[in-house]
């Protein structure tokens, strides 16, 4: 089948699951055994998430997004102590990929669920306090299954964003709509699935929609009223907004895109941003361009495949840093950028980190986007020989798949090649980590290649826009994932834990010197920080493939973690699927503690 038919059918499916979705009044409960319901989360809050350690107000324990936290009480030798303390199911059939991280906050859980749910829970106990669902439409156009990454806190909002790209505001005591806005039309192929970002009483989010020919962009809201504040389009030639009048262009029309290609370029920003308080600098990535097809537009096609800054105030980009220039493998290059200070040389250099999907892991000054480094993180890659000295790839031209229109007789597509990595990535959503302690990154990551060829394609709105084929398959015979150590100063390997099945969610690193990650068949497992010694694991009963917390509550240090199989692998994975075939799906949030009575042993 080819991957176009793939794609639609897909959709189809999806469409038909979420038109039966509705809209739950929420139920809401006294939470006479929780503590009282927030008394506002600001924007100090969230600056400081990282360093308070009773609560979890923000994605990425904190907007840097190192995913670290300071509790040390669980470590190698008292890890053995940690129990379960509740499992929340999600409820319903609507066991889909979660890829959900939790929000703490007075005794309440936030927590997202797959087709646009949010559930507020006790956070000692797990009774469940309210619910909310949204009402999904027929027709939507999800693309790599119905996922939420999860919520933001601001005031007394909790807010997130749904599969038919609105973004929703509830009082975070009783579940009830405050605000809901449209951030694009879904018939378009535009759709929501990050946590978003609190920035300065804005909220920040992007788009997604990538294979559908929209144009990505970042924007701010202000996050009392849900109005609109500013507008930036990622492709050359669209005009941004600030307080609802046109502001400046991107780029400059046809600098890097031949045509109108421009107008349909793709570019999402499908998965959320960090903030960096020491420089100002909201930090997004941009997604691949469309068409997949690289031969319908020569040039470089900024700002696609990207690392972007932008001001938080008026939306300009600051700085720009293209990995994959003329993409032409759906490495899209919107995994996070991650604030972190490299001691190198004698010198501290505010600098930022990001494992590509293209399968190299960059090290990038945060302040003006100047190239440091770059360090292949996952093996036997192709496409690129090498990163030149001023971080443009060096391309193998053998591996870029062949021009369709020169194809000869009745062939329709373009050479194929088989690629290294897969289009699914050396990493693809799953968030890194950064240590302090260490001073290492901990990335999880996937050892695939693909067949890839073109195809001819022209933009239709609301159908896949991809002009290309691929089945993926691993590269060696014992793994596929790979949670591997690296040290931002030389690029290298520090230790790598090797599991059967693909790596699809992210981790969380502790001062206990623990790093904690998921795994498909179904573990929670912590690690070693400086080794990679596996310490302890939980099977849960489905695939992991969220981003695990943890928090300080009543003198007690827990862990939590959101379990159910899906996401894009099992769509998506070809012959690596069978990796994981049997994966029982499933939707629930999962605590554990350790008592007190272990952690002073």
């Amino acid at each position: 089948m080819r991957l176009r038919d793939q794609f639609l059918t897909a959709a189809g499916a999806f469409a038909l699951l979420v038109g039966a979705a509705a809209l739950s009044a929420p139920q809401a409960k006294e939470p006479e055994k929780a503590a009282a319901a927030s008394g506002g989360v600001s924007d100090q809050d969230i600056l400081n998430d990282a360093k308070t350690v009773d609560d979890v107000v923000s994605y990425g324990l904190g907007p840097q997004a190192q995913r670290y936290s300071p509790l040390k009480a669980i470590n190698k030798e008292t890890i053995k102590g940690l129990v379960p303390a509740y499992s929340f199911s999600f409820g319903g059939e609507k066991q889909r990929g979660q890829e959900s991280q939790a929000l703490v906050k007075d005794g309440v859980l936030y927590v997202t669920g797959s087709y646009s749910r949010l559930y507020a829970i006790d956070s000692r106990t797990g009774e469940k306090l309210w619910q909310y669902e949204a009402r999904l439409p027929e027709g939507i156009l999800p693309c790599c299954d119905v996922v939420n990454r999860g919520a933001a806190l601001y005031k007394n909002m909790v807010i997130f964003g749904t599969l038919d790209a609105k973004l929703v505001a509830l009082d975070q005591k009783t579940g009830k709509v405050v605000w809901k806005k449209d951030i694009d039309d879904f018939k378009g192929g535009y759709s929501y699935t990050a946590a978003p970002l609190i920035v300065k009483g804005m909220v920040i989010t992007g788009v997604s929609g990538g294979e559908f020919g929209i144009v990505g962009r970042v924007e701010a809201r202000n996050a009392e009223t849900g109005e609109l504040v500013w507008q930036r389009p990622v492709i050359e030639g669209h005009m941004g907004t600030l307080n609802g009048k046109e502001s400046t262009m991107t780029g400059k029309v046809n600098e890097t895109w031949p045509g109108d290609m421009w107008k349909y370029g793709g570019g999402a920003t499908w998965l959320g941003g960090t903030y960096d308080p020491e420089t100002n600098l909201i930090y997004f990535g941009t997604g691949n361009p469309g068409p997949w097809n690289s031969w319908l537009r020569p040039g470089d096609n900024k700002w696609t495949a990207s690392r972007i800054a932008l001001n938080p105030e008026n939306g300009e980009i600051v700085w720009g840093f293209q990995t994959t220039p003329h993409d032409g493998w759906d490495f899209d290059g919107v995994n996070e950028f991650v604030p972190f200070d490299l001691n190198k040389g004698g010198k501290t250099i505010k600098a930022g980190a990001t494992a590509d999907r293209n399968g190299f892991f960059y090290v990038l000054d945060r302040t003006n986007g100047k190239f440091i480094s770059a360090s292949p993180f996952v093996e036997k890659i192709t496409w690129a020989k090498k990163i030149n000295d001023d971080g443009r790839p060096d391309y193998d031209p053998a591996f870029r798949p062949g021009d369709p229109a020169k194809a000869e007789g009745d062939e329709k597509k373009g050479k194929s090649v088989f690629a290294v990595p897969s289009f699914l990535g050396g990493k693809n959503w799953m968030p890194i980590g950064y240590s302090p302690e260490t001073k290492l990154f901990y990335v999880p990551s996937n050892e695939w290649g693909m067949d890839i060829w073109n195809e001819a394609v022209s933009y239709k709105k609301g159908a896949a826009y991809l002009g290309a084929g691929f089945t993926i398959k691993p590269v060696f015979d014992d793994h596929i994932g790979s949670l591997k150590a690296i040290d931002p100063t030389t690029g290298k390997v520090v230790w790598n834990y090797k599991n059967k099945a693909p790596l699809w969610g992210g981790v969380l690193t502790t001062g206990g010197n623990l790093v904690f990650t998921g795994t498909p068949e179904g573990f929670l497992k912590a690690f070693d920080a400086k080794t990679g010694e596996e310490v302890w694991k939980f099977q849960t009963g489905t695939g992991v493939v969220s981003s695990p917390i943890t928090w300080e509550q009543d003198g007690e240090q827990w862990v939590g973690v959101t379990a159910g199989w899906g996401g894009a692998v099992p769509l998506w994975g070809g012959e690596v699927a069978k990796s994981t075939a049997g994966i029982n799906q499933g939707g629930s949030f999962w605590a554990f503690k350790l008592p007190k009575k272990v952690a002073t042993r």
